[in-house]
């Protein structure tokens, strides 16, 4: 499998409020490249969103605004690139969020959700939180809600239900954005 795993850390609600980004780059079932960044955004903090993944307003002061990282991972979203996140909706709407507030143009790409695999292929777990899921299939998660670590485990839980059930029923589960 060939994929990009994504997850966005967000100050608050706004959808256009991301902080920070992950980007881990799957080819051929291996994890062959990885991006961070952190990102000031143009909203307040919410402390409920700080106290989720800890990153404060004096962390980003010198990080860059989202059109200058989105120059580094454009590339990860053309119209045949798979991107996965755990909870897509989520992080393909924060995707979404930043690009209209910058009014920069919405990619074309194949989007997949790893809670929507896990629950069609594990209905057996308690939940679909990424920790859970992690849990239950002995896939490392050190740090969660840290963009990178989670971005890591989401391919890692990709691999691990391609290797065990096949591409056929995560074929069924992509769509397009």
């Amino acid at each position: 499998m060939n994929f990009y795993s994504i997850d966005f850390e967000t100050a608050s609600y706004a959808k256009h409020s991301a902080c920070s980004v992950a980007l881990v780059k799957v080819e051929n079932n291996k994890i062959v490249d990885e991006y961070y960044s952190l990102i000031k955004p143009e909203t307040d903090f919410f402390w409920k969103n700080i106290q989720v993944h800890g990153i404060k307003p004096e962390d980003v002061a010198d990080a860059p605004k989202f059109p200058e990282v989105w120059k580094q991972i454009q590339g990860c979203f053309k119209a045949n690139s798979l991107v996965v996140a755990h909870n897509a909706p989520f992080d393909c709407g924060v995707l979404a969020g930043c690009l209209d507030y910058y009014g920069i143009d919405q990619p074309n790409y194949l989007s997949l959700c790893t809670v929507k695999t896990s629950r069609k292929l594990f209905p057996e777990m308690p939940n679909h939180k990424l920790n859970t899921v992690c849990e239950n299939l002995n896939i490392q998660l050190n740090n969660h809600h840290d963009a990178l670590e989670d971005s890591r485990a989401c391919a890692e839980i990709l691999l691990y239900q391609e290797k065990h059930f096949g591409v056929e029923p995560l074929k069924k589960l992509v769509t397009i954005k």
